[in-house]
């Protein structure tokens, strides 16, 4: 049976803000709909959006959550964690970058910062099951990432110890989700030990093919690393259970490539762009997306060095709109088809 992909979405992260309509759930999500959006993945971390604690805890909340979004005119599409996620693995040399992701009282203090993201992660696990949502985002973290080039020389062992670590930190979590009945997609992106295919497989094999381990597909982040993300479908099409749609473009010169010689966005050779504004072959995804029986939400994540925010949401609706595929019914050349049956195949083909 044909499915069809859901959209157009957005991701509300970098749009929730102190001045309206961006400052509660009522007024963004009547936004949201004002665009010709029909669903929004909800930054877990922003109170202004859901308190996460009452929704793990309280169906009836939840309901009153979906019930605002479906008088304004969307749905929640997923619910994501992507910077309490990163907390569950960081290495020390991040530590006090990523304080920010946390309240301010557990900065300086990483062990009780990482068992704060891990219960925010549980409670996402529960509150989704109470939306109703078969679907979560998020980072897994890194614990190896200081160490992804090769240069000093890494001793032996040294990748695969983060790699069971991070597993070891990530499958009671996935089980959670599994006894919730919802998937966690995971945003394969740089800065996260897994950020690529390769990761990926290293990450799910020690965590034994966890039914639960998924992928959020964003082929921005695969234009970064020059990765062919069109051959990324085919490959993991039945573990992607989630879609962030994002631009990105790859402009090497005679001075930077995929590392950006530390520029600021502007000035990298590989830069997030809004959409349409860079070179991702959009068509071609979402006619593999398609294809491939993708039938989730394809959710607009805005990010951009040159473009306005309010701008690149406004164009993402309809951008998403004409590049989703209502997958036929039936074959383009039914009309001249004929009967067939099995006297007139052998007759057809010689055979007596």
């Amino acid at each position: 049976m044909a499915t069809n992909i859901k959209g157009p979405a957005i991701f509300l992260a970098q749009f929730a803000g102190d001045a309206a309509p961006f400052n509660s759930w009522d007024s963004i999500t009547k936004w949201a709909a004002s665009l010709g959006y029909k669903g929004v993945q909800i930054p877990s971390w922003d109170g202004r959006m859901i308190d996460l604690k009452k929704a793990a805890e309280s169906k009836t909340y939840c309901d009153e959550v979906k019930g605002v979004a479906k008088q304004n005119g969307v749905e929640i599409t997923e619910l994501s964690t992507h910077l309490q996620g990163q907390l569950v693995a960081v290495h020390p040399a991040y530590d006090e970058a990523f304080d920010a992701f946390a309240p301010a009282s557990f900065h300086g203090k990483p062990k009780e910062r990482q068992a704060w993201a891990v219960q925010q992660v549980k409670y996402a696990a529960k509150a989704s099951r109470n939306l109703g949502l078969g679907a979560h985002v998020s980072f897994p973290g890194a614990l190896c990432w200081p160490f992804m080039y090769g240069w000093p020389p890494r001793p032996a062992g040294l990748i695969e110890e983060g790699f069971d670590e991070l597993a070891r930190r990530w499958k009671p979590l996935l089980d959670v989700f599994d006894e919730n009945g919802v998937n966690v997609g995971f945003e394969l992106h740089p800065g996260e030990d897994v950020m690529d295919g390769a990761t990926f497989e290293m990450f799910l094999e020690r965590l034994n093919n966890h039914p639960r381990c998924m992928i959020n597909y964003d082929p921005s982040h695969f234009v970064l690393q020059q990765l062919d993300y069109l051959a990324f479908i085919d490959i993991y099409k039945d573990r992607i259970c989630a879609f962030h749609v994002k631009d990105a473009e790859f402009n090497p010169t005679g001075k930077q490539g995929v590392y950006s010689g530390f520029q600021p966005w502007i000035n990298r050779a590989g830069r997030f762009r809004s959409l349409g504004d860079g070179q991702v072959d959009f068509a071609a995804i979402f006619s593999k997306m398609a294809a491939n029986n993708y039938d989730s939400w394809a959710v607009l994540e805005w990010e951009c060095c040159l473009k306005d925010s309010v701008q690149g949401a406004m164009e993402g609706a309809p951008f998403i709109e004409s590049h989703i595929i209502k997958v036929t019914e039936k074959s383009f050349d039914d009309f001249v088809a004929g009967s067939a049956d099995k006297a007139k195949i052998h007759r057809i083909l010689g055979i007596k």
